[in-house]
């Protein structure tokens, strides 16, 4: 009586030219079909070092055929790799401050107190608050509009007695001028603050870190990026409700404005980087909004052959690499795995990218120890020893249990 031959399957699925070599190394399996007689099965343990080859030969196809395309982690180019975690909580925001805007210079919205100091007995010395208009000019007592906007103090009291002489007002005043009070900046704060609202910050101090103050700080849950939009200028007959006078200079009551506000300005800061550059002190006029963004956790994805394959949620303020990521995994399903995937998707890429590294060098070398970005797949790949090795376990499995006493 003939012996029944050996099957070789995968899976439910006949070995077939279809299969990929990473596929067919994975579900590889030997059987004896079942009720053979324990000789057979003897017989049959013996014929597999046929198998063995077998598996050898795909194995050398798994190590050729599964890795072209890669990126050696110790070679990886400086825009492939992950950007260093910041702890938001540690950066200098002190570095935000690198502008200035003297408090002596003056601005529209600007109040001033102007003092002229005549011989005119007629003419009572008095001080005189005035404000600089829209257009940078102030309407002074006697001697009407003078542009002032832009000018320090003393060379505001030069201009206004240039002009007091020019329109033969005055001979030789005496001219005062002291700063009775900014113009303030109304300033929107939203998001990642502890204390969102509307503040008022005096325009020579109207920084972010100054709104970022006054908002009570970053809040926990506070990102690194920072919005600042400013609303586009209109004409007030451009606004909701507001109509242009027509030439008698009357505005139909009701009339509604079908223009749609154009977007505001947006400038993006971030605020790890423009405090290590010390570039992020922009100025914030009046009406300016600020969201700080809130920290979104990425999770990375470790899969292949770990113990607890799965999603894990990535520090934010700390950096997570390869073995990192393995150990959250519960370490290697096998010891002997020792090749390692990590898959990682660019924006500016269509297709991902893939790094390749191993558990023995990133033990060793810290460019092999790959830098996690949100969004990475770590996996853990079969090699030809752990393909080997796993079919020789179902052997032993498979021998131990077809074994039979002989009397």
């Amino acid at each position: 009586m003939g012996m029944p031959p050996l099957r070789v399957l995968t899976g439910e699925t006949p070995l077939s030219s279809r299969h990929t070599p990473c596929a067919l190394a994975h579900s590889l399996r030997v059987h004896a079909p079942r009720g053979a007689a324990p000789s057979q099965r003897i017989s049959a343990t013996g014929r597999t070092v046929h198998a063995v080859g077998l598996l050898l030969s795909l194995a050398l196809l798994v190590g050729a055929g599964c890795r072209s395309g890669t990126y050696q982690a110790a070679n990886l180019p400086p825009e492939l790799q992950a950007p260093p975690a910041v702890n938001i909580e540690e950066v200098d925001l002190s570095q935000l401050t690198n502008f200035s805007v003297s408090s002596q210079r003056i601005d529209c919205g600007d109040v001033l107190e102007v003092t002229i100091v005549t011989d005119f007995g007629s003419v009572k010395n008095a001080t005189t608050p005035v404000r600089v208009d829209r257009d940078g000019t102030a309407n002074v007592p006697l001697i009407g509009k003078v542009t002032l906007a832009g000018l320090e103090l003393d060379e505001a009291e030069q201009r206004i007695a240039a002009d007091g002489i020019a329109r033969g007002v005055f001979q030789r005043p005496h001219v005062t001028v002291t700063m009775k009070r900014q113009r303030m900046n109304r300033v929107t704060v939203i998001g990642a603050v502890d204390e969102p609202g509307v503040y008022e910050l005096p325009r020579s101090a109207s920084s972010l870190l100054a709104a970022l103050v006054e908002a009570g700080g970053l809040s926990e849950e506070a990102g690194r990026d920072v919005e600042i939009r400013r609303p586009v200028a209109q004409a007030p007959w451009n606004l909701p409700g507001g109509a242009p006078p027509g030439d008698d200079g009357v505005r139909l009551a009701g009339y509604e404005s079908a223009a749609a506000a154009p977007p505001p300005r947006v400038t993006r800061v971030n605020l790890a980087t423009a405090a290590a550059e010390g570039n992020g002190g922009n100025y914030l006029d009046d009406g300016d909004v600020v969201l700080v963004r809130k920290r979104v956790p990425k999770p990375i994805y470790v899969i292949g052959l770990v113990r607890k394959p799965g999603e894990f949620e990535m520090p934010s303020n700390q950096d997570m690499k390869v073995l990192d990521a393995v150990a959250l995994a519960g370490d290697r399903s096998m010891q002997i795995a020792d090749k390692v995937f990590v898959i990682r998707q660019l924006p500016d890429r269509e297709q991902p990218v893939v790094i390749q590294t191993s558990i023995r060098e990133a033990k060793k070398d810290a460019r092999a120890n790959v830098r996690l970005a949100p969004g990475d797949i770590v996996s853990v790949e079969e090699t030809p020893a752990t393909v080997v090795l796993d079919a020789l376990k179902s052997f032993i499995r498979f021998g131990l249990s077809s074994t039979v006493p002989v009397f």
